[in-house]
């Protein structure tokens, strides 16, 4: 994308004006998207944005400054404004020389969207549309969304390193709306991959809709959840975004440097059920929050955060990494150039248990199983959350019995750790999200088994 020569002389500038690190990240990003709403074509776009973040680091200060122009004027500008925010500009001059290194792609590409003509996206929303509202009379709505992106990046560093990455996402969603007797209720499915248009190939897009619809038109014969403490059971996929947002992270290095977490100083101790461990995979071929590299120009890896119950390890970007004298696991992840790099999960998941998740039903009583838990809001230095569920039933007599609605679930990340008592053998990805963090939103996978928790507060609106 950049000329090897170019890099290093923009890397020299950075160090000649006193940095003792400098980071160039490149990045040249594609995206089209197609949205369908009430039978109509409602929006086709396209965006292409490309440019340079330089960062800067003097002791414990760091530089960054960001640019469109790529040009040898522009980059040289940026390196000086970055290596000036970081020092004053005194220092000495460093010969940086880069030494190219390849990383292969957990998800290759057999299709890349770019080559795919609109109208067959377009084709896709309106099967999609016919199929969700083919379902039943009462859905009144539907919305389909379609998405992909390709994002090209190049990474070279004071250290020597030069290395670079094309990631390629696809996404399709589906949204329905069914009305009732009990007012309005809402289905949503979705499939994202790290993959290219060969999306369509595993997946039909009219079984995407139909899941969509039936969930809404489940809904309208749902009765009020239950208010209290009640044992529940999370199906399998349907969690990951609980532990995502409550414990993972408070598994990333920059809330334990700055003792934001529950988890700092406790390396070695038991934080989890024996029953768990947690990992954070950046490798997993072709899931949503997979890649070759970092956004620091990493390798992605497979790191074991939870096992059996006790705390392993952290996740950690290059500044932190470098702090403590140790690796970087792979972590660092910035939303585009215009952003610095922080830590970050990718991947992140319960691993499979040995337990039939039908087992774990039948030895439950009473309570309720959560099919799919929908957004909600977390203290990230406590773990306390609140998530609303949009689909839930109850469990009687050791059967799933009658769908529920408007209720929430709520409870401690950490202490919902501890407290699973049976984790099933099911294991699967969830939905493809995006994790927001101090105004940066990248993407991100989660999932689990199913599992069970005997006692969370549910708040609904039953009497």
């Amino acid at each position: 994308m950049i000329d090897q020569a170019l890099l290093e002389k923009t890397l020299t500038t950075a160090t000649g004006r006193g940095g003792e690190f400098a980071e160039i990240f490149v990045e040249d990003r594609q995206s089209s998207g197609a949205l369908l709403d009430d039978d109509r074509i409602e929006e086709l776009t396209s965006g292409r944005s490309r440019g340079a973040g330089i960062r800067v680091l003097v002791g414990d200060s760091t530089g960054f400054a960001h640019t469109a122009d790529l040009s040898e004027s522009g980059l040289l500008i940026a390196a000086k404004a970055a290596a000036d925010a970081a020092r004053d500009g005194n220092g000495g001059v460093t010969t940086v020389d880069l030494s190219k290194q390849t990383v292969s792609s957990p998800s290759p590409i057999a299709i890349y969207p770019a080559s795919v003509a609109k109208q067959r996206k377009v084709e896709l929303l309106n099967l999609a549309n016919d199929a969700a509202r083919g379902v039943g009379d009462a859905i009144s709505q539907v919305s389909v969304g379609y998405g992909d992106v390709r994002r090209r990046i190049q990474i070279a560093n004071s250290d020597g390193l030069l290395t670079g990455d094309d990631q390629v996402k696809t996404r399709f969603s589906v949204s329905c709306v069914a009305n009732g007797d009990a007012g309005m209720q809402t289905g949503r499915e979705s499939v994202g991959h790290t993959m290219g248009f060969e999306l369509f190939d595993q997946y039909d897009v009219t079984d995407i809709a139909r899941k969509a619809a039936e969930r809404a038109l489940t809904k309208l014969l749902a009765r009020p959840a239950p208010s209290g403490t009640v044992t529940t059971v999370i199906g399998k996929g349907g969690g990951g975004v609980l532990f995502h947002e409550a414990c993972g992270h408070g598994l990333e290095a920059d809330h334990v440097a700055k003792q934001s977490t529950v988890f700092a100083g406790r390396v070695g101790e038991l934080v989890a059920s024996p029953l768990v461990t947690l990992i954070d995979d950046g490798t997993m071929a072709h899931e949503w929050g997979a890649f070759a590299i970092d956004d620091e120009g990493r390798p992605a890896q497979r790191n074991v955060l939870i096992e059996d119950g006790v705390l392993i390890d952290f996740m950690w970007d290059e500044l932190r990494a470098r702090a403590e004298g140790r690796a970087s696991s792979g972590n660092g992840r910035r939303q585009s150039y215009k952003h610095l790099p922080m830590v970050r999960m990718t991947n992140t998941y319960i691993a499979n248990g040995e337990t039939d998740p039908g087992d774990i039903i039948a030895d439950t009583d009473s309570g309720i199983f959560v099919a799919q838990l929908g957004g909600g809001q977390v203290n990230t230095v406590n773990g306390d959350f609140v998530f609303g569920m949009t689909e839930a039933y109850l469990i009687e007599d050791g059967k799933i019995t009658e769908p529920i609605r408007e209720g929430n679930l709520i409870g401690n990340g950490p202490e919902v750790l501890t407290s699973i008592d049976a984790l099933g053998n099911d294991f699967e990805m969830g939905s493809p999200g995006t994790c927001g963090k101090d105004g940066q939103g990248v993407a991100v996978g989660d999932g689990t088994p199913t599992l069970r928790v005997p006692a969370l507060t549910v708040g609904g609106t039953a009497a």
